[in-house]
């Protein structure tokens, strides 16, 4: 568990399902993630990614939770073959707790834990066009971008562009 001041982060718990739904069932959540996050969000899904979150060894993906419940969630996904020392970061939050801070402390905290528990040098993340508060989050903890992929995305009927957003451990 790592704490965020009033939130923390923590592997999900049967509990958490409620939640999930409650906040993971948004449109304008799920617009700026990938497909596998589905829309709408039921509470069949809901269990079936709580237990397969459960029984990761080690624990890749995360909630992030207040005192009284579940709010988003954040995951760290080490790649293999040829790109092995690098690692991917995804996160959401629920739409009321958005421009609070806790995403940025959150993708912080993680990025730290991801460079201490892995064997990586490379953090990166995806970000649709037309997620500005993203790019903020990642560029307030040093990420950088760079690059963008054209037309890379298709989401909710339309074509997208994808910035990369990256971090290095020399």
């Amino acid at each position: 568990m790592i704490r965020l001041g009033k939130f923390q982060i923590r592997p999900y718990a049967r509990g958490d399902v409620t939640a999930l739904v409650k906040y993971g069932n948004n449109h304008e959540v799920w617009k700026n993630l990938r497909d596998r996050f589905p829309h709408p969000y039921t509470r069949a899904l809901a269990i079936d990614w709580v237990q397969h979150a459960r029984r990761q060894r080690p624990v890749q993906d995360f909630a992030i939770a207040g005192e009284l419940e579940l709010i988003g969630g954040i995951g760290v996904h080490v790649q293999d073959d040829v790109y092995r020392r690098s690692a991917e970061i995804g996160y959401w939050l629920g739409e009321p707790f958005w421009g609070r801070g806790i995403a940025t402390a959150a993708v912080d905290a993680m990025t730290d834990y991801t460079f201490a528990k892995f064997p990586v040098v490379r953090i990166y993340a995806h970000v649709f066009d037309g997620n500005p508060a993203s790019e903020r989050v990642l560029e307030k903890v040093g990420y950088e971008c760079e690059g963008r992929l054209r037309k890379s995305v298709y989401k909710d009927g339309a074509l997208l562009d994808q910035l990369v957003y990256g971090t290095v451990r020399e």
